[in-house]
């Protein structure tokens, strides 16, 4: 498990899960927690509880959403069984004793909290949902519970980082029509109109641009290390079919 410095505060409990010390098996193999795999269902609802705990939650019911790349945000006053889950790529709460988690495989986890509000949020962004908002509209919904900007920290998980993580020319131009500082973050590829594109670098560019608090970003890219993370490009990159989900954790101690 990768912890950020930004984010170890006085009973504010987290954590960026790697994929090792869980039961799954297989490509699932280990601590896989995405129920939206194939992978068996009861071996993902222990990996997540292994997850929880491990992050300092012990107990705490782990709330997560049925993630659709928006930038939609849900306030969690209540935990909901995963059934349930709403659609939705962000969380916010307000309470104690609640672990709001989000799922990635590629895509950059995103943690955040207020200690002195007492409020915490974990968002999900990949290039499409930090591209229209999911970023600020956490931060926005936090700030309804009684957050200040300059008193939210933020920490960027482990995610693709630019050296592995190609893409296509109209990536590159949503990317620009939304953000023209971000022409830097794009370097040319060998294919002609294809781009090394920088999304943690993005991701914090766009945090940046709130004037929050703190800002850190965990140098770890989930392509190039098979042994720690899952990764769907580079699952894909190897011939297709199924892979693991990566939680990560943020909560407030009870």
């Amino acid at each position: 498990m990768l912890t950020a410095t930004v984010l170890e505060c006085a009973n504010v409990r987290h954590g960026f899960l790697s994929r090792k010390g869980g039961v799954s098996e297989g490509v699932y193999a280990s601590l896989n927690c995405g129920p939206g795999s194939a992978d068996e269902p009861q071996a993902v609802v222990e990996n997540r509880r292994r997850a929880v705990s491990r992050a300092g939650l012990a107990g705490a019911p782990l709330v997560t959403c049925y993630q659709i790349h928006s930038a939609d945000v849900v306030r969690v006053t209540e935990p909901w069984a995963a059934k349930d889950a709403p659609k939705a790529d962000a969380l916010v709460t307000d309470r104690t004793g609640i672990a709001l988690g989000v799922l990635t495989a590629d895509c950059a986890p995103v943690l955040f909290c207020d200690v002195q509000a007492g409020v915490v949020g974990a968002a999900h962004a990949g290039w499409k949902g930090a591209v229209g908002g999911v970023l600020e509209a956490t931060v926005r919904e936090m700030t309804h519970l009684g957050a200040r900007a300059q008193n939210i920290r933020a920490a960027v998980g482990p995610c693709i980082h630019q050296k592995s993580y190609e893409v296509g020319g109209d990536l590159c131009k949503a990317v620009l029509t939304a953000s023209d500082w971000a022409l830097e973050l794009f370097e040319p590829s060998v294919l002609p109109d294809h781009y090394q594109f920088d999304l943690p670098g993005y991701v914090s560019g766009r945090l940046a641009r709130m004037d929050l608090g703190h800002i850190e970003v965990l140098a770890f890219d989930t392509y190039g290390d098979e042994n720690q993370f899952f990764s769907y490009r580079r699952t894909t990159h190897q011939g297709g079919g199924d892979y693991g989900r990566l939680l990560s954790v943020i909560g407030m101690g009870a």
